[in-house]
């Protein structure tokens, strides 16, 4: 009786904990598609559009800081594949390690420990460690192809180009953090369904606060525009420094001069 209930949790938990994941991860999409300002990833892509505009604006022979931020997005894609595949190795020698794998087989994990579902366990895990590892990968391939396209000397790059190769190294940025989220979850069915089902919900959670933006979008103008309103304003306060300072009283004595004169083309 009691390994019938453990085996209908797994049956029931399991899939109620990967249903939740996926739903909220459609309905990001959604909101993503449909409505992007009110997502974080939406928000980014807005403003990886405009910076990248602004980096083009000043010409290949000064694009040090647009790859140095490259660089930097490409150190760290680079950095988490490596980790996604130095843990796809280790689950995969420690499937094949037949004595390793019987450490969660104890009966203190309230659930399904028979051999065949220890192993869905290990598999599906290891499946999503090497998805990461290939969202990464492609994530730093895109980054790598903004950098040529933004350093290419004496030639008109479309804005277009480089802003489709930035967007999609961030987008699949994210789905490799999202397989990571997915492979964390599932890292907690090792221990039972029941802390794989309170990990989702808390992961849910977490990602709805980390993905909802509140902040308006900043609406950049022009670079032309913001030399002209700056140049402007300068000129106004130049103006305004360079204008002889009165002191009151003689502000007054002008004051009543001007009048005295005026009555007095008035009689006349």
């Amino acid at each position: 009786m009691v390994m019938e209930i453990k085996e209908l949790l797994d049956v029931v938990l399991v899939p109620s904990s990967l249903t939740l994941m996926f739903g909220y991860h459609l309905l990001l999409l959604y909101r993503v598609l449909r409505w992007p300002e009110t997502t974080v990833i939406g928000y980014e892509n807005h403003n990886k559009k405009a910076w990248v505009e602004r980096m083009l604006q000043r010409g290949a022979g000064d694009c040090s800081m647009a790859l140095d931020v490259l660089s930097s997005n490409l150190s760290a894609a680079t950095y988490l594949a490596s980790i996604s595949i130095a843990l796809s190795s280790l689950i995969g020698t420690w499937i094949g390690s037949t004595s390793s794998s019987n450490i969660f087989r104890s009966s203190v994990i309230y659930g399904d420990v028979t051999p065949s579902t220890t192993s869905v366990k290990y598999v599906t895990l290891l499946a999503f460690f090497l998805l990461a590892f290939t969202f990464f990968v492609q994530s730093a391939r895109h980054f790598v192809h903004a950098n040529f396209l933004i350093s290419t000397p004496d030639c008109e790059i479309p804005v277009g180009y480089v802003q489709r190769a930035v967007i999609r190294g961030g987008n699949f940025w994210s789905l490799g953090l999202r397989a990571l989220y997915f492979a964390t979850t599932l890292l907690l069915w090792i221990f039972g369904p029941i802390p794989m089902f309170v990990g989702s919900i808390c992961m849910v959670a977490m990602m709805h606060f980390l993905d909802t933006n509140s902040t308006p979008l900043l609406q950049f103008g022009s670079s032309k525009e913001g030399k002209a309103l700056s140049q402007r304003q300068r000129q106004r306060r130049l103006h305004r420094h360079d204008m002889p300072q009165m002191d009151p009283s003689s502000q007054l004595v002008s004051t009543m001069q001007y009048t005295d004169a005026m009555q007095i083309t008035a009689t006349t």
